[in-house]
């Protein structure tokens, strides 16, 4: 189906001796977008810094459960019938007119998608797309891993532009878990391994869930995630049925495809655990799990049983970082990853540059509100704990003056 959006954008690039020439178009109807199946998984497999958040499952479900009809904006660069590049984007209005990429706040990286064999005229056939969608509105990547595409449409922008630092992320090397059990400090290391024995001990069992069973695991992991988190703070989109919907459409797939796994842990012959793994050629990201508060009750240590399960997906013949995911929670530093910062592109031509002057503003202004915040939350916390000190010395005071008044008369 062409459209207003598609023919306004369509332009040509002409490639090096022997190859064809490659076409730029925009998609902007949902069905169209959901047949491309095929050939978006041809791309992302050739593109090696391809991300699971940009496999065309994940996408496509995605936009069903978050999208907002006539907002579709794909960006598709073909080679005669061979897709090659693409750019998965959405048109939004506020709180400035922007193209921002598919996916939102529950994907933790985003990206475009290039061929590797054509990555330079790739690349520079993106820069032509997206700059005429740049006509009215600022082209905002959030969210891009370092070594991802994104960056090298940045790098070649002709027009205004800045990189911005985005969330802070945590990855582990490709590595099985007795290496990195090698990498902690030697009593850690024995504390770890004490854990895993137990483990063992307990009879606990990790199985991988086939294609055909991974709705109802998928069901049993948010039962149980839900559980987990009972009476706590949790996130919670994690929580809608929009996002339930988004796993339950988006996994089957994705397992199917190896984008994916989804693994149990089964204790005394129930499932008391379940976790989602998130795979790409060279990535692996945790991405959700839940876990029975029995056990806790048992002293099973969750984290490390995932992390063990998770480590079988990185150090095999597929050898990927293990990526821990948005989030620089003092837990996660318990591994020694590696901080790996995410970038913010934000790209505009001169007749958009307000709106790019507009988006740094904003950005400045979140970044001291939450930075009064952390103050804020630091002073609480060193309040708290002299008011604990301060009654810890009051009873102390209190127990020696109930032991001084024994003298007789």
């Amino acid at each position: 189906m062409s459209t207003a959006a598609d023919t306004a954008t369509r332009t040509a690039t002409r490639t090096a001796a022997g190859m064809g020439l490659l076409v730029t178009r925009v998609c902007a109807d949902e069905d169209e977008f959901e047949a491309l199946a095929a050939d978006w998984a041809r791309l992302h497999r050739s593109c090696g810094a391809a991300t699971p958040f940009q496999s065309h499952a994940w996408l496509t479900s995605w936009w069903r459960s978050y999208g907002r009809r006539g907002r579709l904006r794909v960006l598709l660069v073909h080679e005669g019938e061979r897709l090659v590049a693409a750019a998965p984007m959405m048109r939004v209005s506020r709180p400035l007119p922007a193209l921002k990429p598919l996916g939102g706040a529950i994907s933790d990286f985003s990206d475009v998608l290039v061929d590797g064999a054509v990555r330079e005229a790739g690349t520079e056939a993106l820069v032509a797309g997206l700059r005429a969608l740049a006509a009215t509105a600022l082209i905002d990547f959030g969210e891009v891993r370092p070594g991802a595409c994104a960056e090298a449409v940045h790098e070649r922008w002709p027009g205004p532009k800045r990189a911005l630092a985005d969330s802070p992320c945590l990855e582990l090397p490709p590595l099985p878990m007795e290496e990195l059990l090698q990498r902690l400090p030697t009593p850690r290391a024995q504390r770890t391994r004490a854990k895993m024995r137990k483990l063992t001990a307990l009879g606990v069992q990790a199985r991988t869930v086939p294609v055909e069973e991974v709705e109802a695991s998928v069901r049993t992991l948010l039962r149980l995630h839900e559980l987990q988190w009972q009476g706590r703070k949790v996130t919670s989109e994690h929580l809608q049925p929009r996002f339930r919907e988004h796993l339950l459409r988006s996994m089957r797939p994705m397992v199917a495809a190896g984008e994916a796994v989804v693994t149990e842990f089964r204790l005394d012959g129930e499932v008391l655990a379940a976790d989602l793994t998130l795979l790409s050629g060279t990535l692996a990201g945790g991405y959700l799990y839940g876990a029975h508060p029995r056990l806790r009750e048992r002293k099973v240590d969750v984290a490390t049983m995932l992390l063990n399960a998770c480590t079988r997906h990185t150090a095999g013949e597929q050898r990927r970082a293990l990526s821990l995911l948005r989030g620089d929670e003092p837990y996660k530093h318990h591994w020694r990853p590696e901080p790996v910062t995410n970038q913010r592109f934000l790209l505009a031509r001169r007749r958009t540059a307000p709106l790019l002057a507009a988006a740094l503003g904003d950005a400045s202004a979140r970044r001291w509100a939450k930075e009064r915040m952390r103050e804020r939350e630091e002073r609480s916390r060193e309040g708290q704990a002299r008011d604990e000190r301060s009654r810890e010395r009051e009873a102390k005071g209190g127990r020696k003056a109930g032991r001084g008044g024994g003298g007789s008369v």
